[in-house]
């Protein structure tokens, strides 16, 4: 081959690799083009507010919640002498132990029942599922007049069989309970959908196969339902666990962290020292806290529980 036939084949490559750069530039430009309105909202509601969140936690700040003085780590040193926010801490716990597992348990009954072929089950499905259509709002002014000591309708059910009215919002010991239960009835309508579509994604030829050998329900239930519905079931305790540290509207609605600070979790103790007490740099550290537990919690449950995750 002559050096002319060589020289114009490296310049006809040079000129691809020209042109293919040229083309992987555009598209990452229109690629870039087409997220920067999700890129410019998480900015301004997510990265800044996190960000800004981090500084603020190292400075005491005024009553309009600008930084005076760095104070470095100070303020995590002293929320986690402080005895309310180690209440808090525990409060939290308690209602996530509280939450999560009723909120899955009662969910997984309900989906399986929705499962059924039944004539008419497409009410239940309906009713089973309405809960997610209701605020946060409506349904705790809903479960505040249940609770009402003397006209809500648990303790006139109970007056029924002779037992005594209880304080379910005034009670110390039943308060953090009586919140469980109305966060656990929010947010059955969700996780009821996402586990029905779960259960009605596994093939029925399993069902068919175990019929053939024999099997009764509740050993299909147990060796076909429950592992073919795990990774359903992992996104479902994953999300409910990460909503559980985050709840807020129903203690500030219900109790506003009384009686006693037994309903105090950590958000609202994060809403009454910057919005309340106008200490801003505690609150923020106090976030930051809270992120830290979440994040690690989430890592955790992806480092163990993913692994008993059966994928079909």
């Amino acid at each position: 081959m002559s050096e002319a036939a060589v020289s114009i084949q490296s310049e006809a490559a040079e000129l691809i690799g020209k042109a293919k750069r040229k083309r992987r530039i555009q598209n990452t430009v229109k690629g870039l083009l087409f997220l920067l309105p999700s890129i410019i909202l998480f900015s301004v509601f997510l990265f800044y507010p996190m960000i800004r969140t981090v500084y603020l936690s190292f400075f005491l700040t005024n009553t309009s919640g600008m930084p005076t003085v760095f104070v470095g780590f100070d303020n995590f040193i002293n929320i986690f002498t402080s005895p309310l926010f180690q209440d808090s801490l525990k409060t939290t716990f308690l209602f996530v132990l509280y939450t999560v597992p009723g909120t899955i348990l009662v969910s997984l009954f309900l989906a399986v029942l929705a499962n059924e072929k039944l004539r008419g089950i497409g009410l239940f499905r309906t009713i089973f599922s309405s809960t997610m259509g209701i605020s946060v709002a409506a349904a705790s002014v809903f479960w505040m007049f249940l609770f009402h000591p003397t006209m809500g309708w648990l303790n006139q059910f109970l007056s029924v069989f002779g037992v005594e009215a209880i304080g379910w919002l005034t009670d110390p010991k039943w308060a953090l309970f009586s919140v469980a239960l109305s966060t656990i009835w929010m947010n059955i309508g969700f996780t009821f959908l996402i586990l029905l579509g779960g259960l009605q994604s596994i093939d029925s030829y399993l069902y068919e196969s175990a019929d053939i050998d024999g099997a009764g329900y509740f050993y299909k239930l147990r060796r076909i339902t429950v592992p073919m519905l795990s990774p359903t079931l992992f996104f479902v305790v994953t999300v409910t666990l990460i909503n559980a540290f985050q709840t807020f509207g129903q203690v500030d609605m219900l109790t506003r962290g009384g009686p006693q600070n037994e309903t105090s979790v950590i958000v609202y103790s994060i809403y009454r020292d910057a919005f309340v007490n106008y200490q801003y740099g505690t609150a923020s550290a106090q976030a930051v806290v809270l992120f830290i537990l979440i994040l690690l919690l989430t890592l955790l449950q992806f480092k163990w529980g993913e692994r008993k995750v059966h994928y079909q």
